[in-house]
């Protein structure tokens, strides 16, 4: 490549005429107008002067341009173009006025005439080809942009033209455009990065990586290119790598905000939740105009179940975004998690009808006024969350509510009413089980589970129920074990159902104890235990699970024990329909524990 080529053929004498006008542009910009200038006219004067030469117009349009008016600093030109049309400047100057005004044509007619008339301009040039870089046209840009050897003119040309090449998908002729350029110029940054782009779009990772460290060792501290092998590293799935990136800006750039960022994205790429929250909570120590990242932080923290640290950042970054419903709604969720059900009730209700969140959050109200004991109140919102975006579960939630309340002819007649519609469906047939259940009414409710079973076998829970309900009584504890060993083959993880299985071995355990044949049942009372204990762990912690474990214990004869545990089922809201002698047992044992 000849850079010594550009501009070597001679310009016709029209285009060497213009200097003049641009050193008298030079003076009008300057604020020298005033100055007397051979061969213009003096005094304000129209601002179109048919008589003036071409170099008055190239003053008005100077003078237009200034002041940020290119549609008459364009007429300007094109008068001084239809005065003198041999001058490829002026032809070039209307070109790029029309281009300014999106007039794609009429600024490739002026920019090929002048061009035409200096073929060897290289502003009209490069021009000419970012023309037909704009209209795709890479073999239009060939042919100004090459010389007759088929080489770029300049360096200029060949990054243009390489940019046309790789837009035009075509990245061998980009590669070999910048194999050229890295030969001219070994230790030029633009030149490895343009080799790893065009390797890249070829599909030749490996060898962009190389480019882009060649590119590091020309410039150490260029952030750009770290960005890029970052990319590089990213795609091809290196994510430890695409960190140690990071690490390595970090470490001079301790507080760079995009690296920050994209550490962020790469460590939750690995699952890495704690190494995420300490980077975010960096870019919001030194970053805290960055609310998006902040917000970003919050949610991480809400994952984490960190409630109240997750709403700091919500209310943060709604003071300045305070129309960003889904933050409201995490919000919401937040503060009700944090024990503030007043705040979530506030900002709950703040969610619009027509954002996508209204419906979730009118159910989280629901359920907030259900643990008040407001049924009546929880209906309204889960009618209002049922209209929005009609759902079977939010039907199911309300005949539950009405069935809390008392109303059980009216829970029953709502599921059948429903039921009428899909007969078939086991979730409904389930679920008037239950309510049957809970207007005690046992037998219909085991009916309408094993209705449920008809249609699905597998339904996990209505096994479960009638698993545990057998096991309540002591009746039929083989079927019961089977069903919820079967519950617990589709549902391994159930806290609830593997709480069941410990309660079979419990009942099973019971009668051999009173019966005075306690070392038979120890076997099944170690069993019972172990299952127990896991659903402990299941479920985080439920109150039904703490009593059977003291039940557990007090069965084993660890008094001790089992008063921790029923202390602890006390203490995490028990259910009294489900646990009428709870607080019975509990004092019974306080009273024999005070009397030993």
């Amino acid at each position: 490549m000849d850079a010594g080529r550009k501009g070597s053929r001679p310009a016709p004498a029209a285009a060497r005429r213009l200097p003049a006008a641009l050193l008298l542009g030079a003076f009008a910009l300057a604020g020298c107008a005033h100055l007397p200038i051979p061969g213009l006219p003096r005094g304000p004067g129209p601002e179109v002067r048919a008589e003036a030469p071409a170099d008055y117009d190239v003053l008005v349009a100077l003078e237009h341009e200034r002041s940020g008016e290119p549609a008459p600093a364009l007429a300007a030109y094109q008068r001084a173009a239809a005065k003198d049309p041999g001058s490829a400047f002026l032809q070039r100057k209307v070109a790029e006025g029309f281009f300014r005004a999106s007039r794609f044509e009429e600024a490739l007619e002026h920019a090929t005439r002048a061009f035409e008339i200096d073929p060897g301009d290289g502003p009209t040039r490069l021009f000419l080809g970012q023309l037909h870089r704009a209209r795709r046209d890479p073999t239009g840009a060939e042919r100004v942009l090459l010389e007759e050897s088929g080489e770029p003119f300049d360096e200029s040309a060949a990054l243009l033209l390489y940019q046309i090449y790789l837009e035009a998908g075509r990245p061998d002729a980009a590669l070999g455009v910048a194999q050229a350029l890295a030969e001219s110029e070994p230790f030029s940054l633009r030149s490895q990065v343009a080799l790893a782009m065009a390797f890249d779009q070829l599909g030749r990772p490996e060898e962009a990586e190389a480019a882009l460290r060649r590119a590091l060792e020309i410039e150490p501290e260029n952030l750009r290119v770290y960005g890029l092998l970052a990319q590089n590293l990213q795609k091809r799935g290196l994510r430890e790598r695409e960190i140690e990136v990071y690490r390595g800006v970090l470490r001079d750039h301790p507080h760079h905000q995009r690296t920050l960022q994209s550490l962020a994205d790469a460590q939750l790429s690995q699952n890495d939740l704690a190494g995420a929250i300490a980077t975010l909570e960096q870019i919001e120590r030194h970053h805290p105009e960055d609310l998006r990242s902040v917000v970003r932080l919050g949610f991480l923290k809400y994952e984490a179940r960190l409630w109240a640290e997750a709403a700091s950042r919500f209310e943060r970054f709604l003071e300045d975004y305070p129309d960003e419903y889904e933050v409201v709604f995490f919000l919401g969720g937040a503060r009700r998690r944090a024990g503030d059900e007043e705040g979530a009730l506030e900002v709950l209700a703040r969610i619009p009808e027509d954002h996508k969140n209204y419906a979730d959050a009118r159910t989280e109200i629901a359920a907030l006024l259900e643990r008040r004991g407001d049924y009546a109140g929880a209906l309204v919102e889960l009618e209002r969350a049922n209209a929005a975006s009609p759902a079977q579960a939010l039907e199911l939630y309300a005949a539950t509510l009405r069935a809390k309340a008392g109303d059980f002819d009216g829970a029953i007649a709502h599921l059948e009413n429903l039921l009428v519609e899909r007969p078939s469906d086991d979730e409904l047939l389930y679920n008037l089980g239950l309510i049957y259940g809970e207007a005690k009414r046992p037998d219909d409710a085991i009916r309408y589970m094993r209705l449920a079973l008809e249609q699905n076998p597998d339904n996990a829970s209505a096994l479960n129920y009638v698993g545990y309900s057998f096991a309540e009584k002591g009746i039929r504890l083989d079927e019961a074990e089977g069903m919820i060993r079967r519950a617990l083959e589709l549902r391994p993880g159930d806290g609830y159902i593997t709480d069941s299985l410990g309660w079979v071995y419990y009942m099973r355990a019971r009668p051999l104890v009173e019966s005075g044949r306690a070392p038979e049942a120890r076997e099944l009372l170690e069993r019972a235990l172990r299952e127990v204990e896991r659903a402990d762990e299941l479920t985080g912690g439920d109150p039904v699970v703490s009593e059977h474990l003291g039940d557990i214990h007090l069965l084993r004869g660890e008094k001790q024990r089992a008063l921790e545990r029923f202390e602890e089922a006390v203490g995490l809201d028990p259910r009294v329909s489900e646990q009428p002698e709870l607080f019975e047992k509990l004092e019974r044992l306080r009273q024999e524990l005070l009397d030993r």
